[in-house]
């Protein structure tokens, strides 16, 4: 699956895409540090006090999973306010993904709130891989690796983390058929996240990368 642009043919997603819980991302080169694909450049920058005011008045939804999946952010932190301002964000992000496929709700008011308009099309498309086949999500996710890197007078960045799909399984909703990974796929993905902050200080989603395998 690809968060960012399907790249596989359609037969090979229709085989793959009960099995797979890659968060979807194209699976093509790493973008280069100084030109982030898919960003806009238009967004102005603001002081820090200005952009602390506006983030903490802009009304973050609350977010919710089952306890039936369990995301866990190990290491999730950074000593710069600015990039854990970055990873905050993301990881909500993240969260509101998976908690609209559990929720069978590809129209998230929580992920659009995350997501730029072109990073809420790509997501949309990664939950309907899911709940157009009625499926949901269970088990255990760790998300770990994170670091984050910020340009444009820190209005851009770059969010890079991993995660570890070994106890991570799709489930029927209808007839209760749980399903991993095939045997032999590498459980471990890894993920670009471009993002932008929006005029209220919130960091958004504007694209996905995902490489299987792509962790050390």
């Amino acid at each position: 699956m690809a968060r960012s642009a399907l790249t596989i043919s359609a037969a090979t997603f229709t085989a793959t895409a009960a099995l797979l819980l890659t968060a979807c991302g194209g699976g093509g080169d790493d973008s280069s540090s100084e030109d982030i694909k898919g960003a806009d450049t238009g967004a102005g920058s603001s002081s820090p006090s200005a952009t602390a005011s506006a983030a903490a008045g802009a009304g973050r939804p609350e977010i919710t999973l089952p306890s039936s999946f369990r995301l866990t952010f190990e290491n999730w932190t950074a000593d710069d306010p600015a990039q854990q301002a970055v990873l905050n964000d993301g990881k909500e992000q993240l969260r509101a993904g998976y908690a609209a496929i559990i929720a069978d709700n590809p129209d998230s008011e929580a992920l659009a709130f995350y997501d730029t308009e072109a990073g809420l099309s790509q997501d949309r498309e990664w939950i309907k891989s899911y709940t157009d086949k009625g499926l949901t999500v269970i088990g255990e996710l760790p998300v770990f690796a994170a670091e984050a890197t910020l340009f444009a007078k820190e209005t851009k960045a770059q969010l890079r983390y991993c995660t570890d799909e070994s106890e991570a399984r799709t489930k029927n909703r209808k007839t209760g058929k749980v399903e991993a990974n095939p045997p032999g796929t590498d459980p471990k993905v890894a993920y670009t996240v471009t993002m932008q902050k929006n005029d209220q200080g919130v960091w958004q989603a504007v694209s996905t990368e995902s490489k299987r395998g792509g962790c050390s």
